[in-house]
């Protein structure tokens, strides 16, 4: 066997076309799910989280409850459009985070006083409510 033989010149198969085969694949399956992703709107699904922190819900007295932020992230006006507080399902006090008494933010050691016959009512569930742009979260509750 010479070494003409091995390298025959009427040989000319290669991998190059199969290599081309498989990334001609590989590039029109990417482009088709870039494609459907924005055709069927999956990418506006991405949904924005409540800051992740400890509120808690103390009835000081009759008719009067104290809301605490005891640690974890800060709601802020780039994350949190109004914080509510509902008794009994009906809606007590609703404070956009930019005005009083937030003041622009509700950060760990902050508390917020409410009081008033429509605060607390024997057996009612108080509830602080966490809402974004686009959703809304349950941050506390408690029956008091």
């Amino acid at each position: 066997m010479t070494l003409n033989t091995l390298f025959d010149a009427d040989d000319d198969r290669a991998v190059s076309p199969v290599i081309g085969v498989i990334l001609m694949v590989a590039i029109t399956v990417i482009l088709a799910a870039v494609i459907g992703t924005f055709v069927l709107g999956l990418g506006d699904q991405v949904q924005q989280t409540a800051p992740n922190a400890q509120i808690s819900i103390t009835d000081n007295t009759t008719n009067s409850v104290t809301i605490a932020h005891g640690g974890g992230d800060t709601f802020n006006d780039q994350n949190t459009v109004e914080i509510r507080v509902t008794s009994g399902g009906d809606e007590v006090n609703t404070t956009a985070i930019g005005n009083p008494p937030y003041g622009g933010q509700f950060r760990a050691g902050d508390e917020v006083n409410l009081s008033g016959d429509a605060v607390v009512n024997g057996g009612d569930t108080i509830r602080v409510v966490w809402v974004g742009e686009e959703r809304t979260s349950v941050l506390a509750e408690r029956t008091v």
